[in-house]
């Protein structure tokens, strides 16, 4: 009988505690849906302010896209405080961070489609803001072919990893290779990542021990993501398969020393954005949001104990942008 009780109380402990680790939605908020086509966030606290960036355009492929990027003093209200543009040029995917002289820096892809859908070149851009509000004019880096996705600065370098699709072999291979800076403008090569598969998008992370962790989206073979990690100076690469595809992938290390990731979650069939427990050789999705369609490209930011998701959405049938606030 005592046995039993005992087993009882366990059970219930572990069931408990078990509840209490799952991740759950405190709020959800559409901040905006002005542009025909608003999609592919990214998220940061800069100068005690909350900014959001995003592309809007006529659709997910295609125009000539521009940069949207929102501010807001609380998280709950927001307004537009920049819009860039290029002629000609689709602006994609604008991610940001914040340089160690503290200006807010905006990486993105620079794209011509010359009024079709096909590809016809593309070269990354950057560009710099003392505020948030009034920006200098985007700069090209690297060289045309490349797509430098994402952008970590550490211990005063920028580390961002591009891959390179020459745009008249859209079925070639995609080479992915870690590139560094000092200023975010003069880039060099650190180290080539050995990824089979049309690797393409990249965010890599230094955590605090500074062992730098990349994930990788794959668009051939089985199309799951792929995990590596690598001790300074960054040169030698591990890697592991995981079984989950992404699309948008992004991680942070929080508090505790753990991973937590977001990206298109697609182990539901149709596609939808999703938070994952992350390791260095596995993703284990945890939690999902109100999201279908075109959707995912979260960008995420601990702060007050709970976690922050920007993302974009097509399940209210229009391509919006939403923020989500997180208890994990």
């Amino acid at each position: 009988m005592k046995f039993t009780f005992a087993l009882a109380v366990l059970c219930a402990t572990l069931a408990a505690s078990d509840a209490e680790s799952k991740p759950e939605i405190v709020s959800v908020k559409k901040i905006w849906d002005a542009g025909s086509h608003n999609a592919f966030t990214d998220l940061i606290r800069f100068q005690g302010k909350w900014f959001c960036s995003f592309r809007e355009s006529e659709g997910h492929v295609g125009g000539d896209g521009k940069l949207r990027i929102l501010e807001s003093a609380d998280g709950e209200h927001w307004k537009s405080a920049a819009l860039l543009a290029e002629e000609g040029i689709d602006l994609r995917d604008p991610k940001l961070s914040i340089t160690p002289d503290n200006r807010l820096m905006v990486v993105a892809g620079g794209s011509v489609y010359q009024g079709t859908k096909i590809l016809k070149g593309r070269q990354p851009r950057v560009a710099f803001s003392k505020d948030g509000r009034t920006w200098m004019p985007t700069q090209r880096v690297l060289t045309e072919g490349e797509w430098l996705w994402r952008v970590t600065w550490h211990k005063g370098t920028a580390y961002g990893v591009s891959y390179n699709l020459m745009p008249d072999k859209l079925d070639a291979e995609r080479f992915i290779k870690l590139y560094s800076s000092k200023d975010g403008l003069d880039w060099k090569l650190a180290s080539s990542l050995d990824v089979s598969d049309k690797p393409n998008e990249t965010t890599v992370r230094v955590l605090k021990s500074g062992e730098m962790i990349a994930l990788v989206r794959r668009e051939a073979g089985d199309k799951g993501g792929w995990i590596g990690t690598s001790k300074p100076p960054y040169a030698e690469w591990k890697f592991a398969p995981t079984k989950q595809r992404t699309g948008g992938p992004n991680f942070i290390e929080l508090p505790d020393g753990s991973l937590i990731a977001g990206s298109r979650d697609h182990s539901k069939g149709a596609a939808k954005c999703s938070l994952f427990r992350m390791t260095r050789d596995s993703l284990e999705p945890v939690l999902t949001f109100p999201s279908g369609g075109d959707c995912s490209y979260p960008g995420l930011v601990w702060h007050d104990g709970l976690l922050w998701v920007s993302y974009y959405s097509s399940h209210e049938g229009k391509t919006s942008i939403y923020l989500a606030k997180v208890k994990l």
